[in-house]
Formats: C-alpha cells, sequence, structure tokens
C-alpha cells in the first residue's frame, strides 16, 4: 500500500518507519530541508509519562492569573483578533474541572507509557543513540505550599502504577550531586525514576536515515497548498511539486493540521502554543544536570544532553508568530543559572522557539478521520517526543488493520463531535 505522510517532525519521521517496517511504499513530505526542523528541533528533551497530564486543571485558571503577573512568567498571552484561539481558550477553560482532568489524564497516561517501551524497543532493536539517558525526571519545589499540593498527582501516579519517589533536599542532592550548591532554594522534590531524556532532533534524523534505508521516499523543500477531498476520500494532496498521491494519508502537521483539514470541513480544535528554549554548552560536567529537572515554580525544564544543556519552557499564545522574545530568554537564563551556576556558559548559548500543537483538553489526535483513507497524528503539545514512538506504532497498526496495543477510543477526533 502507499502511504503519503505530510510533515516530518519527529511524529510523522516515527510513523513513517513503522509504516516502512511494515513493508508499505511510503513517501513523506515537508517544506523544510530534513527532518525536525520546526517544533522537534530543539525541545525540553523529555521523555516523560510521568509528566503526562493536560494543562487544564482545577485551579488552573487562578493560577494562570498569578503566572501572568510574574516576572519570571511561565504563561504569555498576546491579545489577538483570532476567534481560533478565543475558542480554544474557552473550551480549555471548559476542561478544568477534576471530572474533565481526570478523564484527559486517564487518555494520555497509557500512551505515554506505551510509547516510552515502544521507544525502549526500537533502541534494542536499532541502536539507535541520541544522547538518550535513562535516569528520571525530578520536580523541584521552591515553597512548602507546593510541596504540599503534590497529593492529587501521587494519587494519579499510583492509579497507573508509575514509579515514584518524593525526596527531601538530600534525596534530591544524591541524585542530582549538582543542586548541592543550591539546595536551600528548593524544600523537595518529585522524582519519577522511569523517565528519560534525549535530543529529539538527533533521534528524529538518525530514525529518518533507517526509515530511508528500508525505502522511505522523503521529499524534501515541497511545500503542501492543500488537500483534495471526492466524497468520502482524499484524491490527492497538491503541493508547489504537482499533484501528489496515494492509497492512505497521514497528516501530521503540528500546529499547521487544522488550517489544511478546515476547507475539507473537518475542524479539530488545535492552537499553537509557543514555546522556548536555549542550548548552553557545558563548561563544568560535575556542575551540570545528570538527567532532566523541572523547576515548579518557572516551570522550565533543564535537561543534560550529551555536552549541552538544554532548558526549555514558557507558554505564549501568540497565534502562527515566530519571533524570538528576549524576555523568555531571560526566563531560561535565569532558571539555569539559578539551578547550575557552574553548569554552562549562557553565554554562548543558542535561542530558539517553536510552535507546539495543543488541544484544549491536552489529549493528541490520533487515528481516522471521517475521510475513509485519511488519518491524523497531531495535538501532542509538549508531549510529542514523549508519545512519538507509541504514535507512530499506532498508525501502523491502524494502516495495516491490526487492533493497535492500547484503546484509542479516546484520542481520535470523534471525541469532538457535538
Amino acid at each position: 500500500m502507499k502511504i503519503l505522510v505530510l510533515g516530518s517532525g519527529v511524529i510523522g519521521t516515527t510513523a513513517a518507519y513503522y509504516l516502512a517496517r511494515d513493508g508499505h511504499e511510503v513517501q513523506v513530505i515537508d517544506r523544510q530541508t530534513g527532518p525536525a526542523l520546526e517544533t522537534s528541533f530543539a525541545n525540553a528533551g523529555e521523555v516523560s509519562p510521568g509528566y503526562s497530564a493536560p494543562w487544564a486543571g482545577p485551579g488552573v485558571p487562578v493560577k494562570a492569573i498569578k503566572w501572568m503577573l510574574m516576572t519570571h512568567s511561565p504563561l504569555v498571552i498576546w491579545p489577538l483578533l483570532d476567534p481560533a484561539m478565543w475558542r480554544w481558550g474557552a473550551a480549555m477553560l471548559a476542561n478544568c474541572t477534576e471530572r474533565a482532568y481526570a478523564l484527559n489524564k486517564s487518555r494520555m497516561v497509557p500512551i505515554a507509557e506505551y510509547s516510552r517501551d515502544c521507544l525502549k524497543a526500537l533502541r534494542a532493536e536499532t541502536g539507535i543513540a541520541y544522547d538518550d539517558r535513562a535516569m528520571g525526571t525530578l520536580q523541584l519545589f521552591r515553597t512548602q505550599k507546593q510541596l504540599d499540593g503534590i497529593g492529587g498527582d501521587v494519587a494519579v501516579l499510583k492509579q497507573y502504577g508509575v514509579p515514584y519517589e518524593v525526596l527531601d533536599r538530600a534525596g534530591f542532592v544524591k541524585v542530582e550531586p549538582a543542586l548541592a550548591l543550591t539546595q536551600e532554594k528548593f524544600v523537595g522534590a518529585l522524582r519519577l525514576p522511569g523517565d528519560e531524556t534525549g535530543d529529539c532532533f538527533k533521534f528524529s534524523n538518525r530514525l529518518a536515515e533507517m526509515a530511508a534505508g528500508l525505502g522511505v521516499d522523503f521529499r524534501w523543500g515541497t511545500t503542501i497548498e492543500g488537500l483534495q477531498r471526492d466524497g468520502n476520500r482524499l484524491s490527492g494532496v497538491r503541493t508547489d511539486a504537482g499533484l501528489l498521491q496515494a492509497d492512505r494519508y497521514l497528516l501530521a502537521l503540528g500546529s499547521y493540521s487544522p488550517l489544511l483539514l478546515k476547507p475539507l470541513g473537518l475542524r479539530i480544535p488545535v492552537y499553537p502554543v509557543k514555546g522556548y528554549s536555549i542550548t548552553v554548552p557545558i563548561t563544568d560536567p560535575a556542575g551540570a544536570p545528570e538527567s532532566t529537572i523541572m523547576d515548579e515554580t518557572h516551570k522550565v525544564a533543564v535537561t543534560r544532553l550529551g555536552d549541552r544543556i538544554r532548558v526549555g519552557g514558557t507558554a505564549e499564545l501568540a497565534g502562527y508568530s515566530l519571533a524570538l522574545r528576549e524576555a523568555r530568554r531571560a526566563t531560561l537564563e535565569h532558571v539555569v543559572t539559578d539551578l547550575f551556576p557552574q553548569g554552562g556558559d549562557v553565554s554562548k548559548a543558542s535561542f530558539w522557539c517553536g510552535l507546539r500543537p495543543m488541544t484544549p483538553d491536552g489529549t493528541p489526535i490520533v487515528g481516522p478521520t471521517p475521510l475513509d483513507n485519511l488519518l491524523l497524528a497531531t495535538g501532542h503539545g509538549t508531549l510529542g517526543w514523549t508519545m512519538a514512538a507509541g504514535t507512530g506504532r499506532v498508525i501502523a497498526d491502524l494502516v495495516a488493520g491490526r487492533q493497535p496495543d492500547i484503546d484509542i477510543e479516546g484520542l481520535t477526533m470523534a471525541r469532538y463531535r457535538g
């Protein structure tokens, strides 16, 4: 079967690999010159099933107001005359209930856990290396109120059997020795030892090479202009290189996916939420993190990727703008120097931003559509790297007519009907 994959981020590339491994003829289209050059390029590096939770939850609206008043704010909203942004925001607020949070979390955790297992299997099968580490994630709390408030999260971790540890200062310094210099700034931590880290860009490029070895045809520098519909099927993809056709199509274009679906009469509530990162060269390995640290106050992750420190975070609602704002850089620099003052040289850091494809309920959109030969893999938000391998496996199973290993009922766009 010929499959056309639209998008070569980590989701599209991983799906293409699994489809080719099943023996399909696969072609990948992307406007960029190579894999993972947009949102997958310089993310925080976390593969964190334990943190697979929707942003929308009880108390979030009040917290959001407080966040926006902080000097180093984790949330920035640029009021645009964009109806899609306001619809998305209203839908997110509607999900800020205990009932919705529990339902959305129950849909996110299984695919995240499954994806980590798929990633482990992929490493074992292929030997793929991408500055990966399997040393867990450490969430640091600066106040006792933050630490006392983790009861709900711990209950969910217990419910899904996710290993965790609640640590005092001595405990978190034991797993992250460089924090000994700054330990007095924190009252405790929550550690998820099953989480991993790795360079998403390196992974995507090496997997793309393996996929090409299986026969995948990557068409770089090809701009997608629209989808062509014929009844209940797609009949092709209009590009600047002409009409491209296949038996099945996978739309994995992140934040741009809804723009292509809308002319077909299909709507999905995916909206871009800009995230930023800096990549800092390590100058003192002993003063750098061992794995990933999440600063709960600033919602910033600090991750070790080989000889670099990746610092990622902030949520900015600014439409499809890719403007690099220096205030966001200042926040990232503040956090990494506050936690690891001797670890790296921020004066030599590279600065980046990407558009996370967010759904208002936090759950990705994976699976079939009302069009018989069109599948979706989008809306992963901050968890595209975490959920990539599992998403790719699910897509390959659906194309092959196999029953996926996880229940995808709550993952498809059907949950938004009505």
